[in-house]
């Protein structure tokens, strides 16, 4: 092979890290560098060769795999003179797919037009209900949840802080006038100081919702992590026939390591539905001392009660009482003909402040903005 021919080869290698890149993959100098070693030993020639070295080298988790292939589809379809894959044949055809050809002549593929192909289809996978979703789009809608931006809520508190308008400082007006011997000194201004406010997830893993526990799990931990940098701090527990804290692992980094965490300290998956009775214990040990006082206050439940409803209503009645605000997240509201018609649910709406979806990410973004305005 002729120095040019393989620097010219070098460079379609390069363009290609840099468009996986584009495509959310971390890639990173290094990782290209193995890259081009790990083409150039298998063979560089062969498009099954590249997209192994690509596998081997670039991703660096499970999730990367998948926006590899697709970046390596639509990136090397489109090249002329260049070896082409061969077709992959799948079994089922889902809206979230990109398209892995362009037409004969198509112009030649940027990392830019690799993200305009992803965007339609992503749009269409945050409005899917996720209890619907295929293994691999649920893989796909994971790491979507990095897209969300929570913020903490906040309350005003007893202090004051310097502030360009509100009301007039007067003890440091006087003082920045004593400085000045007596002489006139500009107002200075102050308003009551905000800190953020506890918020308090409650998470239904009952048989019942079985099918959503995975996406609220980790709902739950980008919430924590993101309202974490704005000093907010979140308390999440899982309700179904028992009550069990499991803040701890939704402060793990890792969203994978923390399900996993939280897997081995909630013993009761799938089980029954007892919400008064596990409203209580909570309340009890918890949210009574402290916790839930003041704080913002989400279940995610679709209401499914086996026990007393009339316990489930008094309990919600408490929670009403200490809690700033009290928002109930279910699964189904947002479906066609959804009507709420559990016992749970209509014993627990008349003590909420909202009642809102929870089926799919686009939900999920809008819960993300009413707990920050809350």
């Amino acid at each position: 092979m002729s120095t040019s021919t393989a620097r010219e080869g070098d460079e379609i290698l390069l363009g290609f890290a840099r468009a996986v890149r584009a495509g959310g993959v971390p890639v990173t100098q290094d990782r290209t560098q193995e890259f081009l070693a790990a083409a150039a030993r298998l063979d560089a020639a062969e498009p099954a060769a590249v997209r192994m070295a690509g596998r081997a080298t670039l991703c660096a988790g499970p999730d990367d795999l998948a926006r590899l292939d697709q970046v390596f589809e639509a990136f090397f379809s489109v090249r002329h003179g260049l070896p082409r894959p061969r077709p992959v044949v799948r079994a089922e055809t889902s809206a979230d797919q990109l398209p892995l050809e362009e037409p004969d002549g198509g112009d030649i593929a940027t990392a830019d037009d690799v993200i305009r192909a992803a965007a339609s289809p992503a749009e269409v996978l945050r409005h899917r209900d996720v209890a619907s979703l295929t293994a691999g789009e649920k893989q796909r809608l994971a790491a979507m949840f990095a897209g969300l931006r929570p913020r903490p809520p906040s309350r005003r508190t007893a202090r004051h802080q310097r502030w360009h308008r509100g009301e007039v400082d007067s003890r440091r007006t006087l003082r920045d006038s004593l400085r000045r011997m007596g002489e006139p000194a500009e107002i200075a201004w102050r308003r009551r100081a905000r800190r953020p406010r506890r918020v308090v997830l409650l998470v239904d893993v009952s048989g019942s919702m079985t099918s959503y526990a995975d996406a609220l799990l980790r709902l739950a931990h980008r919430i924590t992590q993101g309202m974490a940098t704005g000093s907010g701090r979140v308390e999440t527990f899982t309700i179904g026939t028992r009550v069990t804290h499991i803040t701890r692992a939704m402060r793990i980094g890792d969203p994978e390591r923390a399900l996993v965490a939280a897997g081995e300290t909630v013993p009761d998956w799938s089980g029954g539905t007892r919400l008064g009775e596990t409203l209580r214990f909570f309340l009890d040990r918890w949210g009574q001392r402290g916790m839930a006082r003041g704080a913002v206050v989400v279940v995610f439940s679709d209401g499914w009660e086996r026990g007393d409803a009339s316990v489930l209503a008094g309990q919600m009645a408490r929670l009403r009482r200490i809690a700033h605000r009290v928002v109930w997240v279910n699964p189904h509201r947002g479906k066609v003909g959804y009507e709420a018609v559990q016992t749970g649910v209509l014993a627990a709406l008349p003590f909420c402040h909202d009642f809102l979806a929870g089926h799919s990410l686009a939900t999920f973004a809008d819960l993300v903005e009413v707990l920050a305005d809350a």
